[in-house]
């Protein structure tokens, strides 16, 4: 992986991510600012096809689906539109089926690609038709939120949820192009921005300690928002990522480290029925499982309450947590796709920044079973008593 220049006169960059042994050996991810515009060019440049299949939510199709139709036509390309209903909810083994059942009609075939255009739960669903559809086509990642920028389009995971989990279903399908075009979160609303925040948060907390502290700094900047510093960010969270992802793309290693906050979170988002954002859960399970690695002893103290502070400024104050059980959350939790043998696992911090090694040379750790409630119900109430200082 490695920066392979400037574009659009420094208004971005372009990342090279290798992925070894796959299918394509290598992608860009491009951030740049009005590379909208540039859709189509780049997609015949990096994924040729007769026909586009552009899948989005009934609202991104609203607002960017024939902006897209119209830059394939100014090439020359031919490409059609199929919308689904918005919502984590609709990620489902139904709208899969009808989302291929409707390209089926229209004659799509082998020679043809798939545009995943918005959020996270277009690129996981999106990703996964194309995984399938004739036995899998090249696909392209235009995330149109933050949380997707930073961290869903890239990496090639797509899958659907169950009833019982999030995401069991699923295929590791690697992009040929994400586009990034970081003007398009002009028409973000704030409680987007704020869940796509929480992942800018994530990947600090597990990777980069300056680029926490720049986060402290700049994050109602960011809120406002300022997409000079979105760009930054973006770039900068997305390097950090592309390494990860590009050392293990399989999630055999090191990739574990990318699901710090999520056994918790996860869990949050079935209890919910999928009505919590995914940021939202995500900061949620962040501050339980940091609370959690203190009262293990493996986790700085003091990490949580940095952790909880950061949050907060970027609008992420909300305790989902206070609405469940410690019964509740760990049983979810079980049926999370982390699980081993019974046994929930969390990524922990060693401290802002760094990730600490599991016992078994893994990166996480099984949490006790016999003391995993009473860890949780421990850090559910710590977690409860950081937000009421912080709200002070």
């Amino acid at each position: 992986m490695g920066v392979t220049g400037r574009v659009a006169e420094g208004r971005g960059i372009a990342l090279r991510i290798g992925v070894p042994g796959g299918e394509p050996t290598a992608y860009e991810v491009r951030v740049q600012r009005g590379g909208f515009d540039e859709l189509a060019k780049l997609s015949l440049r990096d994924a040729p096809a007769h026909r586009y299949a552009i899948i989005a939510d009934s609202r991104v199709a609203a607002l960017y689906g024939q902006r897209a139709l119209a830059a394939f036509e100014r090439e020359g390309s031919a490409a059609q539109l199929f919308a689904f209903p918005p919502g984590e909810w609709n990620k489902t083994r139904e709208e899969w089926a009808r989302l291929s059942d409707e390209m089926l009609a229209a004659g799509f075939g082998r020679d043809s690609a798939v545009v995943a255009l918005g959020g996270g739960v277009t690129g996981d669903l999106a990703g996964f038709v194309a995984a399938t559809y004739m036995r899998g086509l090249p696909f392209v990642q235009v995330p149109t939120t933050l949380l997707a920028m930073l961290d869903s389009s890239v990496g090639g995971k797509t899958g659907i949820d169950t009833h019982e989990a999030k995401n069991p279903v699923g295929a590791f399908h690697q992009p040929r192009l994400v586009l990034v075009d970081p003007d398009l979160l002009g028409s973000l609303p704030a409680f987007q921005l704020a869940s796509g925040l929480a992942e800018a948060v994530k990947t600090a907390a597990i990777a980069d300690e300056g680029l926490f502290a720049w986060l402290e700094a700049e994050a109602k900047a960011l809120r406002a928002p300022d997409l000079d510093l979105l760009t930054e960010l973006i770039g900068r969270a997305v390097a950090i990522k592309a390494k990860v992802v590009e050392e293990d793309p399989q999630e055999v290693g090191r990739r574990e480290v990318l699901n710090f906050g999520h056994t918790i979170g996860h869990a949050l988002e079935a209890l919910g029925g999928y009505s919590v954002l995914h940021g939202e859960a995500v900061a949620t399970g962040m501050r339980i499982e940091t609370r959690l690695g203190e009262l293990m002893e493996i986790t700085q103290i003091g990490t949580a309450e940095r952790l909880a502070a950061l949050l907060t400024t970027c609008g992420l104050d909300r305790s989902v947590e206070e609405e469940y059980s410690a019964d509740q959350l760990l049983e979810a939790a079980r049926s999370d796709k982390k699980v081993r043998k019974s046994a929930i696992r969390c990524v922990l911090l060693r401290r802002i920044g760094e990730v600490a090694g599991g016992k078994d040379g893994t990166f996480s750790h099984e949490i006790p079973a016999q003391e995993a409630l009473g860890l949780l119900r421990a850090a559910l109430r710590l977690a409860g008593d950081d937000a009421d200082s912080l709200r002070q």
